[in-house]
């Protein structure tokens, strides 16, 4: 049994490693297919597995299936969607996962979008005000009482998806840190800045080819959604970006900025340039021709590079 009512102090995060991977791919997997492919990439070294959550699998239920496959990796929510369940049932689920394998859970909390939270999900949603959501919701976690263990235990550790100065303030005060998306090294030196010792996980787009045309498309393909998200656009724009960019699936600097096309030396050194801007962790998301790919291929080849 346990409540937070008070601003917490920081928990100790899963180790995680340098270098994750962040995929879509796992939504669309049978589910023998993803167990095999998260045992496989637990022996292959990567530091932990992250995804994100719109209309494929609930993230907890996935995080199970994962957990449960792979006896060594652990598992982020990048990001588990506020508006998906209320503080009580993600407290317990959160719990529940960290009770079944202890220190390898890592609670990624994000607000969403405003077209997916009410277009995508039925209930009459309105998408206002996220940053006093998120303060709301964190003290509906903080309060929220967990009986299926005795005794004492400690909050599950947590970052929130965050991208403007606001939330990744709200981040350094409230969470372990904060997980970036679609960002640039540029932005991420501005994160740290003010995150100041929180906690830091950037992911990073690739596309592993020597061809720049066959990187364009898959870069386009993959931005081309966020591109409608006024959350991207806003923080695109303070990066120095302009509307000129966000035309025809997105300008070529503005992919070349968020996505790295290359060789593994190519994919490691963008990698290595998080890490110097700031980052503690980076999960790279490795581009197919769509969402729906699983690049088992390219994720055994990077393997030898980013986590050797």
């Amino acid at each position: 049994m346990t409540a937070e009512s008070a601003a917490p102090a920081h928990r100790p995060l899963p180790d995680l490693g340098r270098v994750g991977l962040w995929t879509s791919a796992f939504d669309f997997l049978p589910v023998p297919r993803l167990r095999d492919t998260a045992a496989e990439l637990d022996a292959l070294g990567y530091g932990a597995l992250w995804w994100g959550e719109t209309v494929g699998r609930e993230t907890f239920t996935q995080a199970l299936l994962v957990l449960e496959s792979a006896p060594r990796i652990p598992v982020a929510t990048g990001i588990a969607n506020v508006w998906a369940r209320d503080a009580v049932a993600t407290n317990g689920a959160a719990r529940t996962l960290l009770d079944a394998h202890p220190g390898r859970f890592l609670l990624g909390l994000g607000v969403s979008h405003q077209p997916l939270v009410e277009g995508l999900r039925p209930g009459g949603n309105v998408y206002d005000k996220p940053l006093a959501l998120m303060k709301r919701y964190l003290d509906g976690l903080d309060g929220a009482l967990y009986f299926a263990a005795e005794g004492e235990l400690p909050r599950p550790p947590r970052v929130l998806a965050a991208l403007g100065p606001k939330m990744l303030e709200l981040a350094a005060e409230r969470s372990e840190g904060a997980h970036t998306y679609l960002v640039t090294p540029e932005h991420t030196a501005e994160a740290r800045g003010v995150l100041k010792d929180g906690y830091l996980a950037v992911e990073q787009a690739a596309v592993l080819t020597a061809d720049r045309e066959t990187a364009l498309r898959r870069g386009r393909e993959h931005v081309k959604p966020y591109l409608g998200l006024p959350n991207y656009r806003n923080n695109w724009l303070r990066l120095g970006f302009d509307e000129a960019d966000f035309a025809d699936g997105g300008s070529e600097r503005l992919l070349d900025a968020l996505v790295v096309w290359g060789d593994e030396a190519a994919i490691r050194a963008r990698v290595d340039e998080q890490f110097a801007a700031g980052a503690d962790h980076v999960c790279v998301q490795v581009l197919g021709e769509s969402m729906v790919d699983c690049p088992i291929e390219d994720w055994r080849v990077l393997a030898a590079a980013l986590v050797g």
